[in-house]
């Protein structure tokens, strides 16, 4: 299979094709991709939608989509990729993070290879263990232990990545889900990358044991910038351990959650891809004049940081 899409492409990976990488501290990057990161409002479900269709305009990467189904004021988010693939172009779409524990991992591996399909290969996955398990419990999934989620995580990964692979059928037997041969199809129109929402010990050596891609909140109540460094080491060693290449992970952030920082600036963008090591940026979108913001962040303030950062 091709990669094909603006981000389909190895982002950041030595021998990749796109933008000349550099060294900086202990990271090759490339200049920074930029896209937004939205909350999928189902009361203002135009602007919603406005707000991904502007990011395809102004020249930007990727739109990335928060998944909360218990959440009663938000859209479905697998729904609303499915319907912004169709009235975008070039963008590339993802959920940050889906929520593993009320999606079968043989259903969104199909979910998720459709749409690429459909879309031309614009689609990645963002996975994630779990949260809120008031809210998974009371729409019917498993309430799991921080151990558990963990485990059922690198189960679904395993699925989810040989079900992508389309060839031939599945068994697996796993304390959390089972597949009794299961028939993987469509293919995927390209490798569709699986990064993983990590924090802790556990969950960054998964990601760099198993996953394609690091996608963390970086800032306000999140992970401190101060703290990355460290695992980004963390995920570098666990994928050695693996026999993996370090570089082959994506590194990946949201930024701007909870509305720190001046995300316009160009300065800020790219001191944030080159000091952390982050080859993409998903930009919060604030709630006021978002479609002005995302203007001036495609047309603006993104194409300034890759000049800065390059």
């Amino acid at each position: 299979m091709q990669r094909a899409g603006n981000l389909a492409l190895p982002i950041g990976r030595e021998g990749s094709k796109g933008p000349p990488r550099r060294r900086t501290g202990i990271y090759w990057v490339m200049a920074p991709r930029v896209g937004i990161f939205i909350v999928p409002a189902a009361g203002d479900h135009e602007l919603t939608v406005a707000q991904a269709e502007a990011a395809d305009r102004a020249g930007l990467d990727a739109v990335a989509i928060q998944d909360h189904p218990y959440q009663r004021r938000f859209l479905d988010t697998w729904t609303l990729l499915s319907y912004l693939a169709a009235r975008t172009e070039r963008v590339t779409l993802l959920p940050d993070v889906v929520n593993l524990p009320l999606r079968v991992p043989t259903v969104l591996a199909k979910s998720v290879a459709s749409l690429d399909l459909l879309s031309g290969g614009r689609v990645e996955l963002g996975i994630g263990a779990g949260a809120y398990w008031e809210g998974v419990e009371a729409m019917g999934g498993p309430r799991r232990t921080p151990g558990e989620s963990v485990d059922a995580l690198a189960e679904a990964i395993e699925i989810i990545r040989r079900f992508l692979r389309a060839d031939g059928g599945i068994r697996f037997d796993g304390e959390h889900y089972q597949v009794a041969g299961a028939k993987p199809g469509p293919a995927p129109a390209h490798d569709v990358g699986i990064w993983v929402g990590a924090y802790g010990p556990r969950m960054l050596r998964l990601t760099g044991r198993l996953g394609d891609g690091w996608l963390p909140s970086v800032g306000g109540s999140y992970m401190d910038p101060a703290d990355v460094p460290a695992r980004q080491r963390a995920i570098d060693e666990a994928a050695k351990r693996a026999g993996r290449d370090p570089g082959a992970i994506v590194r990946a952030a949201n930024v701007g959650v909870g509305g720190d920082g001046d995300w316009l600036d160009p300065e800020t963008l790219a001191r944030t891809a080159t000091e952390l090591g982050f080859e993409l940026l998903l930009v919060s979108v604030p709630p006021d004049d978002p479609l002005e913001f995302i203007r001036r962040l495609g047309e603006d303030a993104a194409p300034r940081a890759r000049e800065l950062a390059g």
